[in-house]
């Protein structure tokens, strides 16, 4: 069925997490109408973004630096309850009071050149010709899983963060958490509490931070990030950037040794894992706590990656095309990143849009 083909827009917004709504309102502020002059597509079942998918340990008390949405707060929200229930009832009543008419769920398979300027999105629902793109996919759809040596003699369980279900699961087992981020750190700490042994793993020695995370300092480490992409390198995290940030959980876990790390093992065996020292650990679970990658592969066809891996940005535009804008991308991983490259992805998109007028 292809419901779209005979309908162009001006926009099409891939995405409807913290970014791609942000960009939605923006668009609606510039004086753009759902469904006419542009389009949100999303492709998770429910209103959300990636945090439908969080774990239900992990409550809303526990989230660090959820930024509210432009023009309308979260207020009053449980901190007990999961994450995963408060920010999606957040972004549910969003969409409704902005009427942002999200169409959901919408796969994206791939953005080609189409004719006249304009770029054809392709979708699970159709083909809808466009004259830009805001790309607000985010990473959650492709976990980081390392390879070494042995991997796959592992006799025990191998999961990662996107499948974490809460510690309840690993009761009573040998758990190594692999993985320096703050995810790794708070699957760790509440795992310890109901397994039989843990062990944390990590390539680089962890940075804690204490001390809020002002403006200044975040800044700081967005510059960081936005370096990298200005020269066409894959992203960073901001978190990489910025260290963990240490509460009283943090301080009882260094305090009891629950955080002691050891440096990455050199090989898997099927009993768990090794070192060249000779050092080993007995495991009954590896819990890869190791990121993610932006989950931009419908864009490959335009050819916009660089020598370096990555997509180089000037702004929130792509450098090779002013038409394709990703927010939420590199330096706009966090929330409110995301609210400001939402708001500049529009502005330099109605520049664009008054510069180059529709195709007849």
């Amino acid at each position: 069925m292809n419901e779209f083909a005979a309908h162009p827009v001006d926009v099409v917004v891939i995405g409807a997490g913290q970014a791609g709504l942000s960009a939605a309102h923006h668009l609606r502020r510039a004086g753009m109408v759902p469904d006419r002059d542009f389009v949100v597509l999303d492709h998770a079942p429910r209103p959300g973004g990636a945090w439908q998918f969080r774990w239900p340990s992990l409550t809303y008390a526990k989230v660090h630096g959820m930024h509210a949405l432009p023009g309308m707060e979260l207020t009053d929200a449980d901190g007990s309850r999961p994450a995963s229930e408060v920010i999606a009832a957040y972004f549910t009543a969003y969409e409704d009071t902005f009427d942002l008419r999200v169409h959901r769920p919408v796969e994206v398979s791939a953005v080609r050149e189409g004719d006249g300027g304009l770029l054809l999105v392709e979708t699970s629902r159709g083909v809808w010709p466009t004259r830009a793109v805001i790309n607000a996919t985010g990473t959650w759809d492709r976990p980081f899983w390392p390879r070494y040596p042995g991997q796959e003699t592992f006799a025990g369980r191998q999961l990662h963060t996107a499948d974490y279900p809460g510690p309840q699961e690993f009761t009573g087992q040998r758990v190594v958490v692999v993985g320096g981020g703050a995810s790794g750190t708070q699957h760790l700490m509440e795992i310890a509490e109901v397994a039989a042994d843990t062990t944390w793993v990590t390539r680089r020695p962890p940075v804690f931070r204490e001390g809020p995370f002002n403006e200044e300092w975040g800044r700081s480490a967005v510059a960081l990030v936005e370096e990298r992409v200005h020269r066409g390198l894959p992203p960073q995290s901001v978190v990489s950037v910025t260290g963990l940030p240490v509460n009283d959980a943090v301080r009882a876990a260094l305090a009891n040794g629950t955080l002691d790390r050891l440096p990455m093992f050199d090989r898997i065996t099927p009993e768990g894992v090794a070192w060249a020292d000779g050092r080993s650990v007995a495991a009954d679970v590896i819990l890869w706590a190791t990121g993610f990658r932006a989950a931009i592969d419908h864009l490959s066809p335009l050819k916009l990656r660089e020598p370096g891996g990555g997509i180089r940005m000037e702004g929130t535009s792509a450098a090779r095309d002013e038409r394709i804008h990703l927010v939420g991308y590199g330096p706009s991983a966090s929330t409110i990143g995301a609210n400001r490259a939402g708001r500049a992805a529009v502005r330099d998109i109605k520049r664009l849009l008054d510069r180059a007028p529709a195709p007849a």
